[in-house]
């Protein structure tokens, strides 16, 4: 994955600061411990970027969740009905497994994605090494 860094790509899988890339925005690496899925550090350590640049912010990512949760739904059609052949019914039932079990996923990539919409790498913050 080091060879994304300094794209947008790189910090919207990783979760890290859109500015510097050197840290992830949330407090839990884990979206799957659902009381802190969504919880956010305020500042980067590193550049200081803010991440809630207002308040309500991150409700635009409520419009990017949409995409995305087509896009996981739509890979498991694809795998279940097209490739394994499972009647549409029991497709049915896979996609909406398929969607609760990735709604801390797609809540986190939808944020990613809403951040990486405004802000973007700059070199220059990005973490120097130090010598001791």
């Amino acid at each position: 994955m080091k060879f994304l860094k300094g794209t947008k790509i790189y910090s919207i899988v990783k979760g890290a600061c859109p500015v510097c890339q050197s840290e992830s925005m949330y407090l839990e690496r884990n979206p799957y411990k659902l009381s802190k899925t969504l919880k956010m550090k305020e500042r980067c350590s590193n550049c200081k970027t803010k991440y809630k640049i207002e308040p309500s912010f991150f409700y635009g990512a409520m419009y990017v969740s949409y995409p995305v949760g087509l896009f996981f739904a739509g890979f498991a059609f694809v795998l279940s009905y097209l490739v394994f052949d499972i009647g549409l019914i029991t497709t049915y039932g896979i996609i909406v497994v398929v969607m609760f079990a990735s709604l801390p996923l797609i809540l986190r990539i939808s944020r990613n994605i809403w951040i990486n919409l405004f802000m973007s790498f700059e070199k220059t913050k990005s973490r120097k090494e130090v010598l001791k």
